[in-house]
């Protein structure tokens, strides 16, 4: 429960330091790496058209990305085996590495839209008990 350093047993004990996360973070970067397996699933393409493609369609904030950031996000899914990639020349002689998803990658995309289906399902139910129990009656017309 308490560490303590028999070196420096003259030290008070002390809790071990733990870093303190946010939820929302963790929870953010899983629905980026979703995001970007969905579409990737698609095409291959480098990571800058990747951040074009997502914001253009509205999955992320125009400007999300830091410069790099989304390489870290995929060298990270790549080393879980999620994508791979290759060094690809372009028309204009860049060179661009073009992330691929993998077999494990589009199952772990299959499982994910289940499961987003899965809670659509519940959000549905709740949202028809919330219409049933607690909505006025100009609360529960559709939006739409």
């Amino acid at each position: 429960m308490y560490d303590v350093d028999p070196k420096h047993s003259h030290h008070r004990r002390h809790r071990p330091h733990r870093r303190r996360r946010r939820v929302a973070p963790f929870a953010e970067r899983g629905w980026i790496q979703f995001l970007t397996l969905r579409v990737l699933h698609e095409t291959p393409m480098h990571g800058y058209s990747l951040i074009d493609e997502m914001e253009s369609r509205g999955y992320v904030e125009p400007g999300r990305f830091e410069t790099g950031s989304i390489y870290i996000i995929l060298k990270r899914m790549e080393q879980k085996g999620l994508l791979s990639s290759e060094k690809i020349e372009t028309d204009s002689g860049k060179i661009r590495r073009v992330y691929t998803l993998t077999d494990e990658g589009a199952t772990t995309l299959k499982k994910g839209l289940e499961f987003v289906i899965k809670r659509k399902q519940v959000n549905n139910e709740l949202t028809e008990y919330y219409a049933k129990t607690f909505a006025a009656p100009a609360e529960m017309e559709p939006s739409e």
